[in-house]
């Protein structure tokens, strides 16, 4: 069996991350391999991606036979268009600074998109951060909408109570204050008979 440039998973269970190994083909999953040349974290957006392009175009020149997914990564970190313009190199196509002048441009052209792509998912956070809170504040409004109205409502009923107890004071306060004048009225004519 070939060398195989694939993944070999780490991680937690849910929680995946692959080491990108050289291994042979007949070696279990996560068993042996001859070298690891980088790392692969799936869950972040974009997918992370740490590898030594150098040993990678090594071991594909050698004949290393990537799986499907570390072909993706591969070309994604432009091993096989290096690997494409060194062939144009050697069958003079064009020179070696132009081909480095290619690769710059095509990796500074890749971080851009990516850049953009971690841009517009910072960009979708804090809107939904934002939407949330105006979402809270609203509720938040509301509940205190509804209490103070109950507030209102009980100090109302409160003043109403205080109110009928003032009358009811100033009523029991006026019969007193009658009762004794009508019973010292009743008594002087009792005195002078």
């Amino acid at each position: 069996m070939p060398v195989k440039i694939r993944l070999r998973r780490c991680g937690k269970k849910g929680q995946p991350f692959y080491h990108v190994v050289i291994a042979d083909g007949r070696a279990p999953r996560d068993g042996r391999f001859i070298e690891k040349i980088g790392t692969y974290n799936p869950l972040t957006n974009p997918a992370t991606i740490v590898l030594d392009s150098e040993r990678a175009l090594h071991w594909v020149n050698c004949g290393a036979q990537p799986t499907d997914t570390a072909r993706m990564i591969l070309k994604r970190e432009g091993v096989y268009l290096k690997k494409h313009l060194d062939g144009g190199v050697q069958k003079g196509a064009f020179t070696q600074e132009q081909a480095d002048a290619k690769l710059a441009a095509w990796k500074e052209e890749k971080s851009r998109k990516l850049n953009s792509v971690v841009e517009e998912e910072r960009n979708a956070a804090r809107k939904d951060r934002k939407d949330r809170l105006a979402a809270e504040t609203k509720v938040r409004e509301a509940k205190e909408a509804v209490l103070n109205e109950k507030r209102r409502a009980a100090a109302e009923a409160e003043a109403a109570k205080r109110a009928e107890a003032e009358a009811a004071a100033a009523t029991e306060t006026e019969a007193a204050t009658e009762a004794p004048a009508e019973t010292t009225a009743e008594e002087n004519p009792t005195t002078e008979a």
